[in-house]
């Protein structure tokens, strides 16, 4: 027992850290580096932690973690007051409704889906990862963000998934002032080829982006003449999600 209390508060560690060394770990915990090292290696290979892509040395949480997370959420408050306007929005549209939160600044995480009836229609697994720039959920997240976290993020490096990804750090400002303006982002195959989505922030008591609501379709259903309908509804969904959220 004693090993597994010390497994989970180093799990928690680096979930507060992350990415942290193994040094940094050490001198956390007052452990011989051996026993943190087995200790990591241990939790990569279950699934909870993972090297970090630009610096191996370092060490976050893993994809297991991210997966779990949305069962926790089922009882929670945001997930009973985004159901029903989830449904309501995909009965709209008929197209696939789904719900993420940010993980920070590493990325969004599908918490919730309504699914439509096409036969050809998009699939994102709950605990599904995405990047932030490259998704319709994540920039109507860092469109809410506070300036300084989107530069902190810029800065981390903006990686290409198609040739229409934003890399380019002055071109992702001028969306997120665009989708700040509009109240809803839009993703045209800039993270999966032939995934289109609509997405608006929930927010928080405070104006913090809590979650996205998005309608997510293949690339041979987006309609551009339908964008500024379908963008409404997104928004006032989120809108609606808020409200219920808070009580209003």
């Amino acid at each position: 027992m004693k090993s597994v209390t010390r497994s989970l508060r180093i799990l928690e560690a680096v979930a507060q850290h992350q990415p942290v060394t193994v040094g940094e770990l050490t001198k956390l915990f007052g452990l011989p580096k051996s026993t943190v090292q087995r200790t990591l290696v241990t939790l990569a290979e279950a699934g909870w932690l993972r090297a970090n892509r630009r610096d191996t040395t370092r060490w976050e949480i893993g994809a297991r973690v991210l997966a779990v997370r949305p069962a926790a959420l089922q009882g929670s408050s945001l997930f009973a007051a985004a159901r029903e306007p989830m449904v309501r929005l995909r009965d709209k549209v008929n197209e696939t409704i789904h719900l993420s939160v940010p993980d920070a600044l590493q990325c969004m995480v599908v918490v919730d889906r309504v699914d439509c009836d096409h036969a050809v229609r998009t699939f994102h697994t709950i605990g599904d990862t995405s990047p932030l720039h490259a998704t319709a959920t994540g920039r109507a997240v860092l469109a809410h963000l506070p300036k300084q976290d989107v530069e902190e993020f810029i800065a981390q490096g903006l990686e290409r998934y198609s040739e229409t990804t934003p890399v380019d750090a002055e071109d992702l400002r001028a969306e997120l002032r665009r989708i700040s303006a509009d109240g809803y982002a839009v993703n045209r195959n800039q993270y999966r080829p032939d995934v289109c989505a609509i997405a608006a922030p929930v927010l928080d008591e405070d104006g913090t982006p809590l979650a996205t609501v998005a309608i997510s379709m293949p690339d041979s259903r987006y309609d551009e003449d339908q964008l500024p309908e379908w963008g409404r509804l997104v928004a006032d969904t989120a809108a609606e999600i808020t409200g219920r959220r808070l009580g209003a």
